[in-house]
């Protein structure tokens, strides 16, 4: 059997074995067959009906990335399960690749997190796994295309709004964020993705491309982030950056002062909930 058609069977035993009480949805309806509806899955990984059809018919072409790991959220799939799928949609890790698998005890971790904004982003800088409160703070990242979910195109391509302050210059942050760049890709040598946003952004953006010019190499650090909420107001908080021995991914994490004005705010926001994107996630 192919890879597609080995796909396309996995992922239909996958969606029935999953019950609707499970993945957190209602089960009071008569169903048919057993697990989820292919609409349901759907919404729960955010992509269309028609494409989980294709998928499972073995018609689509590849899943990326991070359709891949939606999926994977969305099936709850242990860490084997999940290289499985990455493996047969041709993402496999090893061999300069850069890993995009997040790990079920990290996905536990950002799900369960509900007191302070949390995502994971791979070596890339591209936005793998958010929590509820990112999105109160940053908006929503599923309103943009996958392409558009990378720190870097965001910030050079000028799509971000003018919401978050650094401790350090704007230049600094810049030389930062490209020397962390070049050292993935000294690391991932062999990854597609990652080659195809550095031709992406020396296109798009002078100032990358002087950056990258110089072959700095370094590893973005933690700092202090002022953030212009359009509803709360200003925020000051710290901005941590955990790396992953396994994978090599980057698990941010925002948080504010006990008992500041900053802290009630976070509080606040858990409260509001979600909010429209204004640009994506900014850093």
């Amino acid at each position: 059997m192919s890879a597609s058609g080995q796909l396309a069977a996995v992922l239909r035993v996958w969606r029935e074995r999953l019950t609707p009480q499970a993945a957190g949805l209602p089960a009071n309806t008569v169903r048919r067959t057993r697990g989820l509806r292919r609409e349901e899955l759907a919404v729960l990984a955010g992509v269309s009906v028609d494409y989980v059809v294709r998928l499972e018919q073995g018609r689509a072409s590849a899943p990326s990335a991070q359709v891949c790991a939606a999926l994977a959220r969305a099936f709850q799939l242990s860490d084997a399960e999940q290289e499985h799928l990455f493996r047969l949609a041709g993402h496999a890790s090893g061999g300069g690749r850069v890993s995009r698998l997040v790990p079920m005890s990290i996905r536990r971790l950002v799900e369960r997190t509900t007191d302070r904004p949390v995502a994971v982003f791979d070596a890339g800088w591209s936005l793998l796994l958010w929590n509820a409160m990112w999105v109160a703070l940053m908006g929503d990242p599923s309103s943009l295309r996958e392409s558009e979910r990378n720190v870097l195109w965001m910030h050079f391509a000028g799509l971000s709004e003018c919401r978050v302050r650094r401790s350090t210059s704007t230049m600094a942050f810049d030389a930062s964020m490209v020397a962390d760049l070049r050292r993935s890709a000294g690391r991932y040598p062999d990854d597609r993705q990652l080659h195809h946003l550095i031709v992406r952004l020396n296109a798009e953006s002078e100032v990358f491309r002087e950056l990258w010019q110089r072959h700095e190499i370094a590893e973005h650090g933690p700092a202090l982030k002022t953030i212009a909420h359009p509803e709360v107001g200003r925020l000051d908080l710290d901005c941590d950056i955990l790396t992953t021995q396994r994978g090599d991914l980057r698990i941010v994490m925002y948080t504010a002062e006990p008992g500041s004005d900053s802290g009630g705010k976070l509080a606040l926001l858990a409260a509001i909930g979600a909010r429209p994107v204004l640009g994506g996630p900014a850093r």
